[in-house]
């Protein structure tokens, strides 16, 4: 055990400022906010309750379980994983380590989904727009847009069984109504829809990234070719999947904006916007 973790039953803030100096002095930048949801999520609290109860004595096994948390994400196992859930678009999603955990720069895709939603013409036969999640992981992109633009008919997609396993718990949580389906990016996909939606794998194994990401499923993380190896082959398979005028929505680093502008354009896609990491291209 660190010998700067709290050693006896202390008060919730005496705890949290052990904790919070513990988790600084790793070089955790997050570290005050890192140890109030340990707490809150072992108390089954809120944070707000943690400081209008800061006096409130920890039971020893409340200590215990805070403690072993802590020590967890001390040696740098993302918080996610250690409370089982992470926000996302307001909402939460359960996750484990068979998925990525969701980024809030993600949440990007979903602004801009609702955005084109409610200038779209695509549909005017009373059909459902279609939209298609590619590698959905924990279904966070899939069932946001799904809450969000309820008239959206929207289909799940991942290579892993484990990752749809999770994404399927999200859906029924959150209330979604949604299709999940087994498959190799968009191989399984019969339909054509007017959005595709992916974040996929796109780290380069060679970048510089956190010690946290260890703890990600590899599948989920890495790409060959510069990380662009699965967004590659994606555009070469999405203009049979998508209706003229459709959009597809790709997340990736600003390194790899132009490669994936170039080599969408090689397949008939024009660029529509870039905005953070988001690149949105339209047929």
């Amino acid at each position: 055990m660190n010998e700067n973790l709290p050693l006896k039953a202390p008060a919730i803030k005496d705890w949290l400022q052990t904790a919070t100096s513990a988790l600084t002095a790793a070089g955790i930048s997050s570290a005050k906010l890192d140890a109030e949801i340990i707490l809150a999520h072992t108390l089954r609290e809120t944070r707000t309750y943690l400081h209008a109860h800061d006096d409130e004595l920890l039971t020893p096994r409340r200590l215990e379980i805070a403690d072993a948390r802590l020590q967890l994400r001390l040696d740098r196992t993302p918080v996610a994983y250690i409370v089982g859930h992470k926000e996302f678009y307001g909402r939460l999603f359960r996750v484990n380590p068979a998925t990525l955990i969701p980024r809030p720069e993600s949440e990007t895709i979903i602004t801009i989904l609702k955005e084109l939603t409610a200038q779209s013409t695509l549909s005017l036969d009373g059909k459902p727009l279609r939209l298609v999640d590619v590698g959905t992981g924990t279904g966070c992109l899939g069932i946001s847009a799904k809450l969000e633009i309820p008239e959206l008919d929207v289909t799940l997609l991942d290579v892993s069984r484990h990752a749809l396993k999770i994404a399927e718990t999200n859906a029924k949580w959150l209330h979604a109504n949604v299709t999940l389906t087994r498959s190799d990016l968009l191989a399984a996909y019969p339909f054509q829809a007017e959005y595709i939606v992916a974040n996929l794998p796109y780290v380069d194994p060679e970048w510089d990234r956190s010690p946290e990401t260890k703890f990600e499923p590899a599948l989920a993380l890495f790409a060959d070719d510069d990380g662009l190896a699965l967004i590659n082959k994606l555009i070469e398979q999405a203009p049979s999947h998508l209706n003229s005028g459709g959009y597809l929505l790709l997340e990736a680093d600003p390194r790899q904006h132009a490669a994936i502008i170039q080599t969408a354009k090689e397949h008939g896609f024009t660029l529509y916007k870039v905005e953070g990491l988001i690149v949105v291209l339209k047929k």
